[in-house]
């Protein structure tokens, strides 16, 4: 955590409807609990180090991402994605 975001305070927004328009900004140590983001878009986001409990992922597509060390439900990503190519010949 850079030192800029350990002593900033807390934004919050709690039992709030709006719509955010997030550029270039720095949101590390941010904890989202209970958050809708349906039809949201990430564009050049990194999530590394980031841990998602408990979220659906439904209709979610994911493209041109490094997932290296990435896992679902403790399998590596590159895993399955050798398992699927194997099976696609």
């Amino acid at each position: 955590m850079s030192p800029a975001s350990s002593t900033a305070e807390p934004f919050q927004l709690i039992h709030t409807r709006k719509r955010l328009e997030v550029n270039d900004a720095d949101l590390s140590g941010s904890s989202f609990v209970n958050v809708k983001l349906t039809n949201a878009t990430f564009d050049d986001i990194n999530l590394s180090h980031t841990t998602i409990h408990n979220v659906n992922l439904s209709h979610v597509s994911i493209t041109d991402a490094d997932t290296t060390g990435m896992t679902i439900d403790g399998v590596l990503v590159s895993d399955l994605q050798a398992a699927y190519r194997a099976t696609r010949g």
